[in-house]
């Protein structure tokens, strides 16, 4: 079976664990795994599409590679246009008769079983031909969820995201499922109600996938801006399963969450006898009911208080009572209207080549960050116009080029950078290269890079 991997997107209702550049799908929260590795993990013995964009594209490979899966395939998208185009595209790149599974990357799945068992209960529905959607059984009145009411595996219609009071009736029928945002079906089952109902997206979409670029051995397919911008914005559901005579619904009873807010990631986490759901270190002390989160390894004491989120993450640090944690979106939102990188970036970046960690900061004067680049990789050829460099290796290799220079060096050797000055670092060996860098000069944003030559296409 096939298994497209929808792994794009942006991290906004999980802030500040997730950001923008680091969407909630690839945060270890699960015995130091991510929700991403956990769909990998769940559909052993499954050829791999995964969907995502140029700069996930080395989150993929990393976190894919860290539990031994590694032949992957992939169609990289320029810009987002929703589920359909994608799924379009991803199926393009498959036989006509392949059996695909579709499921985001961001998905939590308690019971492995029973959604083994719900699958191979689709297969054989979706070898008949018809586009199969898995229904879940609704816990409460989700106003965030989209409905699907059934007679059995006949779909009946499916319900847009209601009000409460329209969700509360729902919940209260047996015959109306939430939306999992799963689905099974041949690939030529798929194409073909597309082109039936959306002819649209399909045209433009098969143009896309024709102009696109693929690398040598068929596995990469790279689709260009100015073609995907050109297909029409869509989700699956409104572009086919709504209007397709051949869809069924298999019910799942999978204990599954979309971990859409701090309140269903509560539910997820193992909690103590006071029904605290705690990640790192905390003494409780009079304290019940409490998600507590420190992901920089901070200790964080609660003394007698109840039913709070706690989050810490190094540069930022969200408290709220439970029940509010669906305004996150809104904080974000201000952080955006005021340009702040808090909602882009975490202190630790991840870039293809390994990470940097900013360590202390002074604006217009100085920053400190460690650097760990992975073996065999190198930075880009580059210069700065507005600040000096100094390196010092804590462990492993460097290998530096520092105008028309090139040097080594190892373990507790230094060397200065000076402005403007082309360089480069790479570490030739087969561990990771640590270093620190101390940035010093009166403008010290990122975007202060002109790239002269890049392994990762990024000039």
């Amino acid at each position: 079976m096939k298994v497209i991997v929808l792994a794009g997107g942006s991290g906004t209702r999980l802030w500040p664990l997730s950001r923008i550049s680091y969407p909630k799908q690839f945060i270890k929260l699960f015995s130091g795994k991510s929700l991403f590795q956990n769909t990998l993990e769940r559909n052993p013995h499954s050829d791999f599409l995964i969907v995502t964009n140029e700069s996930q594209f080395f989150l993929v490979k990393d976190q894919s590679q860290e539990v031994g899966v590694s032949d992957l395939s992939y169609v990289l998208e320029p810009v987002g246009r929703n589920t359909a185009p994608a799924i379009a595209l991803a199926c393009m790149k498959l036989d006509a008769d392949d059996m695909v599974l579709v499921t985001p990357s961001d998905h939590y799945i308690q019971f492995i079983d029973k959604y083994s068992e719900v699958v191979k209960k689709a297969q054989l529905l979706a070898k008949k031909g018809f586009l199969v959607t898995f229904g879940l059984k609704p816990e409460f009145a989700a106003t965030g969820y989209g409905y699907i009411e059934s007679d059995g595996e006949n779909v009946l219609s499916f319900k847009e995201k209601p009000d409460l009071a329209t969700a509360q009736k729902y919940v209260k029928k047996d015959n109306f499922f939430w939306n999992s945002g799963m689905f099974l079906f041949k690939a030529k089952s798929f194409l073909q109600e597309l082109q039936n109902h959306s002819p649209d997206i399909y045209e433009a979409a098969e143009k896309a996938y024709q102009n696109s670029n693929q690398d040598e051995v068929g596995s990469l397919t790279r689709i260009k801006e100015e073609d995907m911008i050109k297909i029409p914005a869509n989700s699956i559901d409104y572009a086919v399963m709504e209007k397709s005579s051949l869809v069924k619904m298999i019910p799942a009873d999978i204990g599954w969450s979309d971990l859409g807010s701090f309140d269903e990631l509560y539910k997820a986490i193992p909690q103590d006898e006071a029904k605290n759901a705690v990640i790192g270190p905390h003494i409780p002390i009079d304290s019940k009911n409490n998600l507590i989160i420190s992901k920089d390894d901070k200790l964080i004491a609660t003394l007698g208080v109840n039913d709070l989120i706690i989050v810490e993450t190094g540069d930022a640090l969200l408290v709220s009572s439970k029940g509010y944690s669906d305004k996150v979106k809104d904080v974000v939102a201000m952080l955006n209207s005021n340009k702040s990188t808090l909602a882009e970036v975490h202190l630790t970046v991840h870039r293809p080549w390994g990470t940097y960690t900013t360590l202390l900061e002074e604006p217009e004067r100085y920053k400190i960050k460690k650097i760990v680049v992975k073996a065999q990789h190198k930075l880009s050829l580059q210069k700065h116009y507005h600040r000096n460099e100094h390196w010092i290796v804590v462990s492993g290799t460097a290998k530096i080029t520092n105008g028309e220079t090139e040097y080594i060096l190892k373990e507790n050797e230094s060397t200065f950078i000076p402005m403007g000055q082309e360089h480069r670092l790479e570490n030739p060996g087969k561990i990771d290269l640590v270093m620190i860098e101390a940035q010093v000069g009166h403008y010290l944003n990122e975007d202060d890079i002109i790239r002269i030559e890049d392994d990762f296409n990024r000039i």
